[in-house]
């Protein structure tokens, strides 16, 4: 019982200081981080518009022609992140006709804070291209 009182913990200051370094050291990082997060949203974007151009496909073996819009194909879109949901980019059918379509993924969040959100397309031959870098 002799050892357990002699313990000594922290004291608050110790640990104020300690938690101060921590977000210095996080503070530091993060920035180096950012661009590590801007793929991993990329990736959603491409993953959402191979899902519709798979889709198109589906519907255009049926039919032989694209779907005209998302619920004729099947597709839903997540909720976005400035309406309480997930989703980083909203999906937009732009041009759709007989032999050719053309899906829009937009970012709804600036990801580095310069003013430029990320844009990809997709179309009929299903490669996912970045139209404007962010």
């Amino acid at each position: 019982m002799n050892n357990l009182s002699k313990l000594r913990g922290m004291t608050l200051t110790e640990l104020l200081v300690v938690l101060a370094i921590l977000g210095i050291l996080l503070l530091m990082a993060f920035p180096a981080l950012q661009p590590l997060f801007a793929r991993t949203h990329a990736m959603e974007a491409k993953f959402n518009l191979r899902h519709l151009a798979e889709l198109q496909e589906m519907y255009h073996l049926e039919r032989r022609t694209y779907g005209p819009d998302f619920s004729a194909v099947g597709f839903e879109q997540a909720a976005l992140v400035t309406h309480s949901g997930t989703a980083h980019y909203q999906i937009e059918l732009v041009r759709v006709d007989r032999s050719d379509f053309v899906a829009r993924a937009t970012s709804v969040t600036d990801f580095d804070g310069d003013g430029v959100f990320n844009v990809w397309e997709i179309d009929s031959q299903g490669v996912p291209r970045e139209v404007t870098p962010d």
